[in-house]
């Protein structure tokens, strides 16, 4: 039976959409931040952020009405917009004072290395060879990375942050994974957006200030980052979801650090260094193994 063409834009068109929509809106958040840290500080810049998405989030759920949570999903969400919102963006935005936005996405995107390794010591599961080789080479791609920024990885200095901001975003994917069989993820997605902007209350007022001064370039900035990795990005990432399955579309996510180099390079003037590319390519490498031979049974 031939297909016609409305068949083809929901089986190749659309998905592919959304794909390209999820990697874009995602890479460019990294640059993005960048550009906004240079008139807005890292604790103002996240809670401006988020009040703006915050408010879009109560429109949804003001629409779509969603039914109450029980007591003890409401405790997971706020631990999650605490921890998966507030906490992951502070430290990434703080990180991103001193290190590249290139060499920020590539550490992020070992969060998947962290939700295994939280899956070992909190859920007693077991890693095989392969999971420890590809840790392995994912920290040490890591170390790569950081070697070739301010202050490497010492306490405090913007890598090591933007490690921690991978760990609270990886333990916020695994809180979140089983509010999902009891609302729908758009809902979660608001609740937690909103729970996150609350956190950062203490330094909207800063923000808005520095906002209001601000150059309308820094401003588009800061709205895109409100909008499109949260709105967009998850909306595309859904359908993605949907069309491909969650193994096949995981693997566009590791599209994510490349773009975002490129991105940061054209918009920022960020010309990557070789240990980024080089660590990044470790790194990924690492995650890759992690999630395909070492989740296989040994």
């Amino acid at each position: 039976m031939q297909k016609t063409s409305s068949d083809v834009t929901h089986s190749v068109i659309l998905p592919g959409l959304a794909v390209f929509g999820t990697v874009l809106t995602w890479a460019a958040s990294f640059p993005a931040i960048g550009y906004a840290l240079r008139e807005i500080e890292p604790l103002p810049l996240a809670s401006v952020r988020f009040a703006m998405a915050a408010i879009l989030a109560g429109l949804l759920l003001a629409w779509r009405r969603p039914r109450m949570l029980s007591l003890r999903d409401n405790g997971v969400v706020l631990i999650c917009g605490v921890l998966g919102i507030a906490l992951y963006n502070v430290l990434l935005n703080s990180g991103q004072t001193t290190v590249s936005a290139g060499a920020a996405s590539f550490i992020v995107n070992t969060q998947p290395l962290f939700m295994a390794v939280f899956a070992v010591f909190f859920l007693k599961e077991t890693f095989s060879r392969w999971s420890w080789l590809g840790a392995a080479l994912s920290f040490a791609g890591v170390a790569i990375i950081g070697s070739g920024q301010p202050g490497g990885f010492s306490f405090g200095a913007g890598s090591s942050l933007i490690i921690a901001a991978a760990a609270c975003a990886a333990a916020y994917s695994v809180l979140q994974r089983p509010l999902f069989t009891r609302a729908a993820p758009m809902d979660i997605t608001a609740f937690v957006l909103i729970t996150g902007a609350l956190a950062l209350l203490p330094w909207l007022a800063s923000g808005l200030n520095q906002a209001m001064n601000a150059r309308p370039d820094t401003l588009f900035a800061v709205t895109f980052l409100a909008i499109a990795p949260a709105l967009i990005g998850q909306t595309c990432w859904t359908y993605a979801l949907k069309s491909f399955g969650a193994a096949r579309a995981g693997q566009f996510l590791y599209l994510i650090p490349p773009a975002s180099v490129l991105l940061a390079w054209f918009l920022l003037g960020e010309a990557p260094q070789w240990c980024t590319l080089a660590g990044g390519v470790l790194a990924l490498s690492g995650v890759l193994i992690v999630n395909t031979w070492g989740r296989a049974k040994a």
